[in-house]
């Protein structure tokens, strides 16, 4: 079996692979500080909980984009899964040419999406991730990593209201039954789901025209982008699992 950790900046979500299919998939927060002991100790269980040995996880690759944890991670998974993981950045096997201005600002993240766009979908694609940030990065034809789009995410909106202001209240984010809010909660509802729409349909049209592409695939992942997806017809595709499928992509790429 093939272990995929997505070490993003809200959770850290495991992927198991027997061959080519997702038999199991968990998650553990980030921002919870551990050690390496209680980082093997929370992946014993649920490989245990889940009837998995570690002896059957044959490879690990991980992604991460938060530099913090991965030296308890990474010796959590070298000590308690007895494999030294694949980490994705430099000097690993792509099939994606970055030909941005600085290559090296590109996250780890984006590049294992943009992998996982291009192997199941081809390319010229538009892969957003609706995640902590609200991402927009273009593949060409030919997979060259062409350009990203960076915006605030949903939650990191929401939470600027709520935290910002004296009287809005934490709410719940999904879309309201109408735009045409009658209350407080759902005036915060309708302008963080509505409002994040229209970015995503604005910023599709003007990608298609400024990379002069009529036909570009436009694919969404990420916890909050089934809920955009379902609104508008700009999204071709909800791929749930696009970013664990990049790190199999990436990890067969390289095994090879």
């Amino acid at each position: 079996m093939l272990l995929t950790v997505d070490v993003g900046n809200t959770n850290i979500t495991f992927g198991l692979y027997q061959g080519n299919e997702l038999k199991n998939t968990f998650r553990i927060m980030t921002s919870t500080p551990r050690t390496s002991d209680e980082y093997g100790a929370t992946l014993l269980d649920i490989l245990d909980n889940i009837k998995v040995k570690t002896k059957d996880i044959e490879g690990v690759i991980v992604a991460s984009v938060v530099p913090g944890v991965m030296h308890a991670l990474t010796g959590a998974l070298e000590r308690y899964v007895g494999r030294n993981p694949m980490i994705v950045g430099p000097g690993l096997k792509t099939g994606i040419k970055i030909v941005t201005e600085n290559p090296k600002e590109i996250g780890a993240d984006r590049i294992v999406d943009a992998v996982g766009a291009y192997e199941k979908y081809g390319g010229p694609v538009l892969v957003m991730d609706f995640g902590t940030a609200t991402t927009y990065d273009l593949i060409g034809a030919d997979g060259e990593f062409l350009a990203g789009i960076t915006a605030p995410g949903i939650k990191i909106s929401a939470k600027a209201l709520w935290e910002d202001t004296a009287k809005l209240p934490e709410i719940e984010i999904k879309k309201p039954d109408s735009i045409l809010a009658q209350n407080t909660v759902t005036s915060m509802q309708a302008g963080l789901v509505y409002g994040q729409i229209g970015q995503t349909e604005y910023i599709v049209k003007k990608v298609k025209e400024e990379a002069h592409l009529d036909k570009m695939y436009v694919v969404a992942t990420g916890g909050l982008g089934s809920i955009i997806a379902e609104e508008t017809d700009c999204i071709d595709v909800y791929d749930r699992m696009l970013t664990l499928d990049g790190l199999r992509y990436i990890y067969e790429k390289n095994v090879k």
